[in-house]
């Protein structure tokens, strides 16, 4: 799916015509959630998380992803997740979006938590989920 494919309650932040080298998704995600916990150690950065899902098991771990399942693990939850009476829900991807796929259920899962209210979009790197997530704090 690419990302001018986003469901219209999805925003995206980020320029989607950046090319270039850039960090990988992981280390974006190590940036966003240092500089979250750092400025706001007792609130967001308490509450923010990452969810594994099963993307992270393969090569016949069937019965792992399972039990994971029936345990509440949902395919497709986005990296950043923010529970609050708004929450914030972000997809991050490199900052050269063509560097990034997206894995099954990923477009379902943002679409579903904008269906139920949340602050749902997807972010190009680590200075657009920042400012995904300052937005985010304007609304709430």
């Amino acid at each position: 799916m690419r990302i001018d494919n986003l469901p219209d309650q999805v925003r995206q932040f980020g320029d989607p015509k950046w090319r270039g080298k850039c960090p990988a998704e992981t280390v974006e995600q190590v940036t966003f959630f240092n500089r979250l916990r750092r400025e706001h150690p007792v609130t967001w950065g308490a509450l923010a998380i990452h969810p594994r899902n099963e993307a992270q098991l393969r090569g016949g771990q069937f019965r792992a992803i399972a039990q994971h399942k029936a345990e509440g693990m949902t395919p497709g939850a986005s990296d950043i997740i923010i529970p609050g009476r708004v929450s914030f829900v972000c997809e991050m991807k490199r900052r050269d979006r063509t560097q990034s796929k997206w894995q099954d259920g990923q477009l379902d899962y943002l679409a579903a938590a904008a269906h139920a209210g949340a602050f749902s979009c997807v972010a190009l790197g680590a200075d657009a989920a920042w400012e995904a997530f300052n937005e985010w704090l304007e609304t709430i």
